[in-house]
Formats: C-alpha cells, structure tokens, sequence
C-alpha cells in the first residue's frame, strides 16, 4: 500500500515547494566488501517505498527500478573494505553519504537521514527510524540495499567459497564457517574479528 505522503517526515517542506534528499546506507554490519549510501529526492506523492529490510529481493529490485524512473535526483556513494579499514565504519560510512549527496544534479534545499550526522552546508535532520517515517530515506535504502546486493553476488565469482551470494557479506554462520575454513578473501574487513 501507497504511504501517505501528508504523514511522512518530508510532507511539510513538499508542502513548501522544496527539494529533499533522503540518504540511507547498505552494508555497515558485513564483515566484507564495501558500505554504500544512496541519496535520492522525489517528487511530492505517494509511493510503496518502506525500509528496505521488511522488503524481498524480488520487491527491492522492482522498487529500485522504480525509484530510478520516478526520482528527480539519485544517486550512490561508495567506501571500499580498503577505505573502512583505514577510516573506520563510521567515517567511511560518512564519506560515502557525502559522495552521494554531492552527486545530485538538482542539489537539495534540505537533508534527511536515518541518524546519520553529516558536516554538510544545509539544513540536516537526521531523526531514529527515518527510514521507518520518510519516503525519501526509505527510497535510499533501497537503492543502497540492491546496489550493495548485486556487488557482492558478483563477488561470488571472484572468491568463490565464501557464500557472498547468499549472506552479502553479512556475519551468519555460514559465513564464519567459510572464514575459518578459507581465511579472509581480499574483500573482507581487517578490523573485525571473524572467529
């Protein structure tokens, strides 16, 4: 079912004519590959978009293609297991929201995030559960989730035996098992412990 767009956190600045950006991220928990952040605006309206874990694969890549074509402006930012390594989770998390904040062509008047705090030059609110409460966010986590998804089932090919596919990169058990098995791929994060 459609949200209400009068309901969610953006319906007042639509209401006023301005341009929000939501941001979200994919991929702060793995113990591989890359974080991504996505930046999206939309035009005022309502729309599917809810946080991209109550979602399946199967919608997440329908939404997606729809965010796609609907958006005024999206785009993602990526941080490498190289950049997370050397900057920590949270700052590469970070740089990857401002490289794809900086990328949309009409720049927003206002920001949303899920409780992501940027050094940015406009006006910021970045409330708990946004991705919950705004269309905009939850339109980016879709977009960070595929995009992160889709990277590391290519991963799969490059270092098979990890299961890259199937858990993202995430820390279930399968992944562990294949860890302790196989040792760290060139993919994975030195700073966590795996065992």
């Amino acid at each position: 079912m459609d949200l209400d767009s009068n309901s969610t956190l953006e319906a007042l600045w639509w209401r006023q004519g301005l341009r929000v950006a939501g941001i979200d991220e994919a991929g702060r928990g793995a113990l591989a590959g890359p974080v991504v952040a996505a930046a999206v605006i939309l035009p005022p309206g309502n729309y599917p978009f809810r946080d991209s874990k109550t979602l399946s694969p199967k919608q997440r890549t329908e939404l997606a293609q729809r965010i796609r074509e609907e958006a005024l402006a999206w785009s993602l930012g990526w941080s490498t297991h190289d950049e997370i390594d050397a900057l920590g989770i949270l700052a590469a998390t970070l740089r990857a929201a401002e490289r794809a904040l900086a990328q949309l062509v009409p720049p927003p008047h206002l920001l949303l995030t899920d409780y992501l705090r940027l050094h940015i030059p406009i006006e910021l609110y970045a409330p708990p559960k946004a991705d919950r409460d705004s269309l905009t966010v939850a339109a980016a986590s879709i977009l960070a989730k595929v995009a992160r998804d889709e990277h590391m089932i290519a991963m799969e090919a490059r270092f098979p035996g990890y299961g890259f596919s199937r858990h993202k990169g995430y820390p279930t058990q399968a992944h562990r098992e294949a860890l302790a098995r196989l040792g760290p791929s060139p993919i994975h994060r030195r700073r966590f412990r795996w065992a």
